[in-house]
């Protein structure tokens, strides 16, 4: 029996390639977007090894051109949803089981996979079915989640080898196990990084999956399963069912046999899987271990001390990188009335320099969002900006369907710190400004503390110290991720 103990290398970040003109990779990327762009996938179920056709097939479209046919991808429902649990079932004893260093050697594979071969073919189909630019796509897609394979397995160790101490005459010490059933792992469409990693982190501490990718990522988690098999994850570890929320989740929610969930989405579904869990929490062999990341209406707060140009810029990149669509994307700005005619003239500059369109054209910024019920949402959103008294569209505002889902990067100027739109989470290319006097500092800090549910992500930017140290104090409970001058 071996008894050596095995120290995997110490992760480093990823590497970003630069795609720049001229550049191998930039060629390479082109081509492969042409390969598998130039076909259509018919996508199947992933359950215990096995694809499974269910006939109830839908539609993975170019959001930026409705007519570019990515796949057809089947439905599941309460039937597949049985079939993955008992597939999970069968795995878990072997899986469960396995030594910790055999089940990370496979992410690891997987993670050398994605930084070699597969690199351009997801950061193709990220960009293809998610509209990201090729720059998105490889932070996302590539790096990212070429990073959360190699740390989760480095943070493995860390966390097995956090043991209680002994004494003379007793030995201490603490198992980690992997629940027992499966976990559910729900997925966002706007990082596939996020997508390849809910499903996958459980999975390397030994338990086993039932995998709902949202319905408008299919195309990209699909080749994010072909790189786990090739990595040589076991049949039934990972099984993906995708499907319409209620059609995978109701019977998901229902069986004894959930031990977790792994969530990222909208707060309203979170609340949903709370409420339905604690109403089911009888009909549980154990009590299921739910996490979960849900929205924001994250804000940037300028202190009279800032430099203009560095909000300015901040602004444009944080409200407008993949069209808003992030939880962390900035949303609502409070900008101080003595710097607002120089932040206003740099941010609307770079707004009006902001390219707009297909993707894979790689000099644009934006694409579109990612389909027909965003747009309409952030749509109307823009409409009752235009028609509200207290509200001025200061850039873009433009809406257009014709050929894909885009929407200008939509700048919005109120006179009200408590107006609709720097309050609830539109997750789209929209910012709502307001502006301050200077001397009502700390009341504007109270209407950003209080000026939202969520309290995701903020940032402050100042050049004076003491200012510094005052707005995050008062800021303290408004962000989990807290920037500074960033």
């Amino acid at each position: 029996m071996a008894n050596g103990q095995y120290r995997t290398a110490m992760p480093v970040n990823e590497p970003v390639l630069s795609y720049k003109p001229g550049s191998p990779e930039r060629a390479e990327l082109k081509e492969t977007i042409r390969r598998i762009g130039s076909r259509t996938l018919e996508i199947p179920l992933e359950i215990g090894g096995k694809r499974v056709k269910t006939g109830r097939l839908a539609e993975a479209r170019c959001p930026h051109d409705h007519e570019h046919l990515l796949a057809t991808w089947h439905k599941g429902g309460k039937a597949e949803v049985d079939q993955a649990v008992a597939a999970a079932a069968k795995a878990w004893p072997d899986w469960s089981r396995m030594d910790w260093q055999d089940r990370a050697a496979i992410f690891l594979k997987a993670a050398d996979l994605l930084a070699g071969p597969y690199r351009h073919v997801l950061n193709a189909a990220t960009m293809l079915g998610q509209s990201k630019t090729c720059h998105q796509a490889e932070i996302d897609s590539a790096c990212e989640l070429i990073d959360f394979w190699r740390f989760n397995v480095h943070y493995l160790q860390s966390i097995y080898s956090e043991q209680p101490g002994s004494q003379p005459g007793m030995w201490n010490r603490v198992e980690y196990r992997p629940l027992e059933g499966f976990v559910f792992a729900v997925t966002p469409f706007n990082f596939t990084s996020i997508a390849g990693n809910l499903p996958t982190a459980p999975a390397l501490m030994g338990n086993t999956i039932l995998w709902k990718p949202a319905s408008s990522a299919v195309y990209s988690a699909h080749f994010i399963l072909e790189i786990l098999r090739e990595a040589g994850l076991p049949d039934g570890v990972v099984n993906l069912v995708a499907g319409s929320g209620g059609e995978i989740g109701d019977p998901v929610f229902a069986h004894p046999e959930l031990a977790g969930v792994h969530f990222t989405g909208s707060t309203e579904v979170f609340h949903g899987v709370w409420r339905t869990i604690g109403t089911n929490i009888a009909a549980y062999k154990n009590y299921p271990r739910i996490v979960g990341e849900t929205g924001g209406k994250d804000f940037v707060f300028a202190h009279p001390s800032a430099d203009p140009k560095a909000v300015a810029t901040a602004l444009v990149r944080g409200a407008f990188e993949y069209q808003g669509q992030k939880c962390s994307a900035a949303s609502r700005a409070y900008l101080p009335k003595s710097l607002w005619k120089r932040i206003k003239d740099e941010l609307l500059g770079q707004v009006a320099q902001i390219k707009m369109g297909d993707p894979t054209d790689f000099g644009n910024f934006m694409g579109a969002v990612i389909d027909k019920g965003a747009y309409a949402d952030i749509e109307g959103y823009i409409k009752y900006a235009k028609r509200s008294k207290d509200a001025e569209i200061l850039a873009g505002g433009g809406c257009d369907s014709k050929q894909g889902w885009f929407i200008e990067p939509t700048v919005v100027q109120t006179t009200n710190p408590d107006f609709k739109l720097m309050q609830e989470e539109i997750f789209g290319p929209v910012l709502t400004l307001y502006v301050y006097p200077d001397g009502q500092l700390d009341k504007t800090l109270e209407l950003c503390d209080r000026g939202s549910a969520y309290a995701l992500t903020g940032a402050i930017f100042a050049r004076d110290r003491q200012a510094i140290v005052h707005m995050a104090d008062k800021l303290r409970h408004t962000a989990g991720n807290f920037y500074i001058n960033d």
